[in-house]
């Protein structure tokens, strides 16, 4: 599983332990598990880009370190933390390191990993993993009344609450019932960004299209097509494609010829309007 760590340290602390408890249920009571490990939730978590902001972009090392700190506290098997200048730029070099380093102390000098769910018996966290337990249940039934997943996704279930929450979010913080640091409170006033920005020199594309164009010619392209023929054979029916893609790959096909294929089989899905 992905998860997305936010700012709310508790609430997300909560929403990990929900989505355990839930797993390890469903699992032992739905489809009837017998092995302990199926019951474990394994789950990557990335901090929130979302959250990050141009304004006094630095701060953003702050969010980070706190986003990941409840990722961790809530059992993250694994995970990403976002460079502080991802609001304006690809990260720099500086700004990855700065990332990378907050899992490290995380990891070696906070002893926030010495033991499993540290907060557990909290009776805030109980109580908001409780709640988060239950409203996403309710979040199921709607999806089960609207007929399945795909239907939702056909509906545009989906989309519009996602839509809605991002509306709802941006209303509070125009109307100051979220405060963003430095966004909507504790401004600098002609605030200029003081930051290195990453700037991608235009000679990276031209040589990426010299050398994908030099690997075409070099290739075997009668291997090549045989293996995407496999390929498309194999989306067409229900087998796993994997073997299929790593065969093409092999083959030296491109990410832009095997995804063809599955644009020729599958179509380009279009997101529904949604009012």
């Amino acid at each position: 599983f992905f998860f997305n760590a936010h700012n709310d340290i508790f609430e997300e602390v909560a929403k990990y332990r929900a989505a355990r408890r839930i797993w390890a249920r469903e699992m032992k009571e739905r489809f009837s598990a017998k092995k302990p490990r199926s019951l474990w939730m394994r789950f990557h978590t990335q901090t929130a880009g979302c959250s990050l902001t141009a304004q006094q972009p630095m701060v953003n090392i702050v969010r980070t370190a706190y986003q990941a700190l409840a990722a961790v506290l809530g059992g993250t098997q694994s995970l990403h933390t976002n460079s502080m200048d991802e609001a304006l730029c690809l990260p720099t070099e500086d700004a990855v390191r700065i990332a990378l380093r907050t899992q490290q102390v995380l990891a070696y000098e906070s002893g926030v990993a010495n033991t499993i769910d540290p907060l557990a018996g909290s009776y805030y966290v109980e109580a908001l993993t409780n709640e988060m337990e239950e409203e996403a249940y309710k979040y199921f039934d709607r999806v089960e009344a609207l007929g399945g997943v795909l239907e939702a996704i056909e509906k545009g279930f989906f989309q519009k609450e996602i839509a809605n929450a991002a509306y709802r979010y941006q209303k509070e913080v125009e109307e100051k019932r979220r405060i963003i640091v430095g966004v909507n409170e504790y401004v600098l006033e002609g605030e200029e960004i003081k930051i290195p920005v990453l700037k991608i020199d235009p000679e990276v594309e031209k040589k990426q299209i010299e050398r994908l164009n030099r690997v075409r010619r070099e290739r075997d392209n009668k291997k090549v097509q045989e293996a995407l023929d496999k390929l498309r054979k194999a989306s067409e029916g229900d087998e796993n494609v994997m073997p299929y893609v790593v065969e093409a790959v092999k083959a030296y096909a491109s990410i832009g010829e095997i995804c063809d294929v599955w644009r020729e089989v599958f179509g380009e899905w279009e997101e529904p309007k949604i009012f």
